[in-house]
């Protein structure tokens, strides 16, 4: 399966009152309309300049007042050191990555607010506690530096597994730094002495070989797409300046990101380079060592995978690999011998084939063995298919399940060591459930070993996880998954209704202490919406709420609203809605659609101006899920589902908290600022708060995590009539 690009972004209807033929946003700039374009007439167009004086003294206001209403409640403190003692639990499961003889993992606690990266090995991981080693301490390292790092992951070179590349953020942004890192010496490899470090950009480094790496960032005037990603991707050899580095592709600047990887499989080694032209369209090469590129010729929107002689494909839309031949539906996984294919061999064996309720979520490669990953309503199930030896194409693969897993609740399985070994991470969790590590053998008949298990950090004790359909406008079934009390209280449930319908991404049930701590064990139902636009049901899933389909998503949420509703699980003034990124798009669009559905709304580091969106930071990268709001025709549909152009300032709206943060370079906080001046401007009930660090996930720590999660349930509790979460 196709990797979006470590930097690349992941945010992870028609409104029958507007004019059958808006303006575009350029015409919005001769007419009395807000053209949302800096210096125009959008009267909050100032609120764009993101470390701005006067923006940032609006953001100090706005958190002052946040920080008068909601943080002096009677129950915010105790909420957030009930959510700060979830996230800095020592008796969390410490995830943990294969490199070599070691296992590494990265830990943040209350005395790591920034974190350690540290290793054990196997042995002593299964013990109760092990004996970890510390390589990179973030906190100290910030210290010594007078930084504010933030960490980004490593990039561990195989065979030795001496060297590192290791990435660091400042305040959590998307675009990092890249340092060389030896784990002999548990050094930083200075520039001085030829070690590799990339600058701050958006961009990578990835190992080749111990003296060379391929480089994708900012080279400067020129070198990035329009939506701000490397446009080249380079060669680059140890000793010599990085503006020498060697050009292996040059994209168009319409390109959304280019890249290359290096295979380190012993017997299988190749390098690859990857055109994404769109979100969803990507080109991808082998590159020869003459230099040049031969193209896998399959459709721009699949995504392929690359083990050893195999190449699998997963389609986003039907395809024929031979005239007159077979035609293979969306959402089908097939695999064929990647050498016999480049040779313009077309025969390939069908791994897994979508039905009306089954959908691929995913797939790892072992050893031996590729285990997907099968959603069926939305409950996994794994499974291991065996290729035949020799690799053939076209050949039946044997397919069985993997030993000792039930198929409930939401597993995730991902390959200890894809070269080396045929063993499995399996983590198995619900909202009820914590979450528990297991170590599985793909293909093999021992049951999985239990190696940790998450502590519960609520009294489960009475609640219940169900599973309900809605029926949407159109008549699609609208799958919901509700957890609460499983005998109902004598009124209204205060109830969260969290959804995100967007991207292919699925949303399934997960374990949360601060959810069970803040919400389910004070008397609150938690509802998750699997709404079009996700992945839930394969790729048509996906694309019936893209672009002009858009509103699609949105009437599924208030199908879901509506159906909690009658089924007398609760009711308008007791109901609250909760997105982020998309999912502020999301209740953005619900917010000023369909208010009377709701009794307060969340809207986290959203989008919310269509208009100027695609102008913004990493908006470019996004048009082939919203649509170009520079073309009049695709405008006409985007406004009807841009919020702040449906904003009516006479109408009544129901309570509303918006997050962003400062340092979010991927969905610029102009979004959430600007709509809560419009608000605050007409006079309506609006709560703001800006976090100055930690990117897109809105928090550079534990500490400021859970404060901004408790900012939350106090929002809900004191507007749902759930009463203070923390009393």
């Amino acid at each position: 399966m196709r990797e979006v690009p470590p930097s690349a972004p992941t945010l992870l209807g028609m409104d029958s009152s507007h004019d059958s033929t808006p303006p575009t946003p350029d015409e919005l700039l001769a007419g009395e309309a807000a053209d949302h374009t800096p210096g125009g007439n959008d009267p909050h167009a100032w609120l764009e300049d993101v470390e701005g004086a006067e923006a940032l003294a609006w953001v100090g206001e706005r958190n002052a007042h946040t920080a008068a209403t909601l943080e002096v409640g009677p129950g915010f403190a105790a909420t957030r050191e009930a959510i700060r003692e979830v996230l800095d639990s020592p008796d969390k499961i410490p995830q943990v990555t294969r490199r070599g003889e070691w296992l590494y993992n990265f830990w943040v606690d209350a005395e790591h607010p920034r974190g350690l990266w540290r290793r054990t090995t196997p042995e002593s991981y299964r013990t109760d506690s092990p004996e970890w080693q510390v390589v990179i301490d973030v906190d100290a390292l910030n210290e010594a530096e007078g930084e504010d790092w933030v960490w980004h992951g490593a990039r561990v070179l195989r065979p030795d597994y001496r060297l590192a590349l290791v990435e660091l953020s400042h305040g959590g942004s998307d675009a990092d730094v890249t340092r060389e890192f030896d784990l002999a010496t548990f050094e930083f490899v200075s520039p001085d002495d030829g070690g590799f470090y990339r600058a701050e950009a958006k961009g990578e480094l990835v190992w080749i070989d111990a003296d060379t790496v391929f480089v994708a960032t900012d080279f400067g005037p020129g070198a990035l797409t329009d939506s701000g990603y490397p446009r080249t991707v380079r060669r680059w050899r140890r000793g010599t300046p990085i503006e020498d580095a060697e050009l292996v592709y040059e994209g168009l600047t319409t390109d959304l990101y280019i890249s290359a990887s290096h295979d380190h499989t012993p017997g299988f080694e190749r390098d690859f380079v990857a055109r994404a032209i769109e979100f969803y369209a990507a080109e991808e090469y082998v590159l020869r060592d003459d230099g040049s590129l031969e193209l896998i010729d399959v459709p721009t929107s699949a995504e392929i995978g690359v083990h050893r002689e195999w190449l699998t494909i997963e389609l986003r839309e039907d395809w024929a690999p031979v005239a007159g031949g077979p035609t293979y539906p969306a959402g089908s996984l097939l695999a064929t011998v990647l050498d016999d294919f480049l040779a313009g061999d077309r025969a390939v064996t069908v791994l897994f084939t979508p039905t009306a309720t089954t959908s691929l979520a995913g797939g790892t490669w072992t050893r031996h063995h590729l285990v997907v990953t099968v959603l069926d309503d939305v409950k996994h199930r794994p499974e291991v298919l065996t290729p035949p030896v020799p690799a053939v194409g076209g050949v039946p693969w044997r397919k069985s399940e993997l030993a000792g897993v039930s198929p409930m609740g939401t597993i995730a399985v991902g390959a200890v060591d894809s070269v080396e070994s045929d063993d499995l991470w399996l983590v198995t969790t619900d909202f009820l459930t914590p979450s528990t590590l297991s170590l599985a053998t793909a293909g093999g008949v021992a049951e999985p070993e239990v190696l940790k298990a998450s502590p519960s950090f609520f009294d489960a004790e009475g609640l219940e996880i169900t599973q309900h359909f809605a029926t949407s406008d159109d008549g699609t079934r609208v799958p919901y998954f509700q957890v609460g009390p499983s005998v109902p209280g004598p009124g209204p449930a205060p109830t969260l209704l969290y959804g995100y319908g967007g991207f292919e991404i699925s949303l399934t049930p997960s374990y949360s202490g601060a959810l069970g701590r803040s919400w389910l064990s004070q008397g609150g139902t938690y509802v998750l919406a699997n709404i079009r636009g996700g992945g839930e049901y394969g790729p048509s899933w996906h694309q019936a709420a893209l672009k002009e389909k858009r509103h699609r998503a949105y009437e599924d949420f208030e199908a879901v609203a509506r159906d909690l509703v009658a089924r007398g699980v609760t009711d308008a003034a007791h109901l609250g809605i909760q997105g982020g990124s998309n999912g502020g798009l999301l209740t953005g669009n619900m917010y000023v659609r369909s208010p009377e559905l709701f009794g307060a709304v969340v809207i986290q580091v959203p989008l919310l101006d269509m208009a100027r969106y695609s102008r913004l930071l990493a908006g470019a990268s996004w048009m082939a899920e919203y649509g170009d709001p520079e073309d009049p025709a695709q405008w006409e549909y985007i406004r009807g589902l841009s919020p702040y152009h449906l904003l009516d300032e006479v109408a009544e709206y129901p309570p509303v908290l918006l997050t962003t943060s400062t340092r979010d370079d991927r969905v610029h906080p102009g979004h959430a600022r600007k709509f809560t001046a419009k608000l605050l401007a007409a006079g309506k009930d609006v709560t703001y708060y800006e976090n100055v660090e930690g990117g897109h996930g809105g928090a550079a720590d534990n500490a400021q995590a859970s404060h901004m999660t408790a900012l939350v349930y106090e929002f809900f509790a004191g507007r749902l009539g759930l009463g203070s979460p923390g009393a």
